[in-house]
């Protein structure tokens, strides 16, 4: 009978709404949810009977829920240096727990902080992951999850970092007098008095502070003897001089460097043997390239030093944490200096709108959406970071407020049709009378 299936339609239809109404109150209340994204219902007609015939029989309708978890929601400024905004497409990838037996997640929620353990988190407990960096500021990317790690900034507290490098800039004076009494070795023993010498703070693996020197008297034209030398209690073997590399540093006519003309020694990898046990870490220089004025140059003008630095230290309390566009995490230390320790990867996925969501704002993959692809932002689709910038909800609250006058009236109507067929019925029932 058609009046039956008329009810039942009606009994959908209420169905129906309803479940579209809750889209609308999830929407709402998570308007101010960082990353949220908002969730659209989906009316489908259901048929009995697809032939038109004499009679009709209603099937109904149904709703079905659609993530719009690809819309991309304002990118709006924030007060915290480790809240973080993809630009683009991406997501975080973030663990339950700590260490690698929790459950992997993918969130659009960038609202990070420092946890009471130094870790990472955002504000439903989910720990930030990306992958560490070494000395040199490399990574390897398998595309293995189990290869991220949660990231703990203040893990390098009062740890120690080898000197690996160092780098100078200095002029020599071209007029200077030559020395024509010269041996390897005259300036660390005292038997010459370097015309111009400057010293440069090392570390060793421990932690502990060395002072190496550098040494120069001139001994032709356009050509300098070198020595560079430390403390000889503080290098091995015992007893030396404490020369750990000597030779000639000579220039070209327009005062550039002669790497040609000069000792590779002084060019070359400092192998310093420390005496504290500290071990040997070898030590690159840089000193100029050749025909370069980026290094050492001799100009008519005094000998002087330009610049120089030295990697290494002991590293004191994580005073901030700085995370750069492409996804660079690094660690501020008290003492003002920077050290690079993650890389943060973004995973992307063929459908995104097909992940399937989890409490606390964030997404498992699924067969719809595919498996996550992990890489570095800003390549292979990957949006771009911002720090101090936070995704709001995609959410369009006027849209909202519409749409639940909609289903509130089209809920309405669908009662009407159930009290209607209620009478129909009811005046069926009285024919017996």
């Amino acid at each position: 009978m058609s009046l039956y299936s008329a009810l039942y339609a009606g009994v959908s239809g209420l169905g129906a709404q309803a479940s579209a109404m809750a889209t609308v109150a999830d929407n709402i209340t998570n308007v101010n949810t960082v990353g949220y994204k908002g969730v659209s219902a989906q009316f489908q007609t259901l048929v009995t009977d697809g032939k038109i015939k004499s009679s009709y029989s209603a099937g109904g309708v149904t709703a079905s829920p659609k993530a719009l978890i690809s819309k991309q929601g304002l990118l709006q400024a924030s007060s915290s240096l480790t809240d973080i905004g993809i630009d683009g497409a991406g997501f975080f990838v973030v663990r339950s727990s700590s260490d690698t037996s929790g459950s992997i997640a993918y969130t659009r929620a960038g609202s990070f902080t420092t946890d009471s353990d130094g870790y990472l988190v955002n504000t439903a407990g989910y720990y930030l992951t990306g992958w560490p960096l070494d000395s040199d500021g490399n990574y390897v990317n398998n595309g293995s999850m189990t290869s991220l790690e949660a990231i703990k900034p203040n893990a390098l507290t009062g740890a120690a970092t080898p000197t690996t490098s160092v780098s100078m800039r200095a002029n020599l004076d071209s007029t200077a007098t030559a020395v024509t009494a010269y041996t390897a070795g005259d300036m660390a023993s005292g038997t010459v008095t370097p015309q111009f010498t400057r010293s440069v703070e090392v570390y060793d693996a421990q932690g502990s502070s060395h002072t190496v020197t550098f040494n120069f008297v001139k001994t032709a034209t356009n050509e300098w003897a070198a020595e560079i030398t430390a403390d000889p209690a503080d290098v091995l073997p015992a007893g030396g001089t404490g020369v750990l590399a000597s030779g000639t540093i000579a220039f070209n006519a327009d005062g550039s460097l002669d790497l040609a003309g000069s000792s590779s020694a002084l060019f070359a990898d400092l192998g310093v043997s420390w005496a504290n046990g500290a071990g040997s870490t070898p030590i690159s220089l840089a000193l100029g390239s050749d025909d370069g004025l980026d290094g050492l140059t001799q100009f008519a003008s005094d000998s002087a030093l330009l610049s120089s630095s030295a990697n290494g230290g002991m590293l004191g309390t994580v005073a901030s944490v700085e995370i750069s566009e492409n996804g660079i995490v690094s660690a501020v230390f008290d003492d003002g200096t920077s050290r690079a320790i993650y890389q943060l990867p973004l995973a992307t996925f063929a459908n995104p709108d097909g992940l399937t969501r989890v409490s606390g704002n964030a997404y498992v993959a699924s067969q719809s959406s595919g498996n996550a692809s992990i890489n570095e932002p800003g390549s292979l689709g990957g949006g771009s970071l911002s720090a101090g910038v936070l995704e709001a909800s995609n959410v369009d609250l006027a849209s909202e407020f519409s749409n639940m006058i909609l289903y509130q009236r089209a809920y309405s109507a669908s009662s009407k049709i159930i009290t209607t067929v209620d009478d129909m019925l009811q005046e069926v029932s009285n024919l017996k009378r």
